[in-house]
């Protein structure tokens, strides 16, 4: 069983950056949709919540990162991932886990490289304006004249 797949335990987000299972917060509710009556005394909805500015072990680069790109998403500080899809509690906890590695993961990665401009070579434009020169004369010839 991979690290991210146990329902407790650290939460390795990539090689350098572990959640401590100490700093993830588990809530458990009842769920909507599927489950029939299951769904009425079953706490299978799971949301984690972590608080991923205090993370130990990010560097002050990483730290920035994750404040520019989580801001929107962090009420006080904290990050809380809902989890309802399934019907039993611990693959709801799985899927939790999972989510949370995917967006600190997404969070945490370089910016990719900036586009470079580059001109349409002279050939391409040569056929785009054939292209419509070709267009222009068989709309042309289904013009109908009196």
């Amino acid at each position: 069983m991979a690290a991210t797949d146990e329902p407790s335990g650290d939460l390795v987000v990539t090689g350098s950056v572990v959640v401590p299972a100490s700093s993830l917060n588990w809530r458990f509710s009842r769920s909507s949709g599927p489950g029939g009556q299951g769904v009425n005394t079953a706490d299978s909805r799971v949301e984690l919540s972590v608080a991923p500015l205090d993370l130990p072990g990010l560097t002050e680069h990483q730290q920035q990162r994750l404040a520019a790109r989580l801001g929107s998403r962090l009420v006080d500080g904290v990050l809380t991932i809902a989890a309802s899809e399934h019907r039993q509690q611990l693959r709801n906890r799985q899927a939790a886990r999972e989510r949370l590695a995917a967006v600190l993961r997404a969070a945490l990665a370089p910016p990719p490289p900036s586009r470079r401009r580059t001109k349409p070579t002279r050939g391409s434009q040569e056929r785009r304006i054939e292209a419509k020169k070709q267009r222009g004369q068989l709309k042309k010839q289904r013009r109908t004249w009196d």
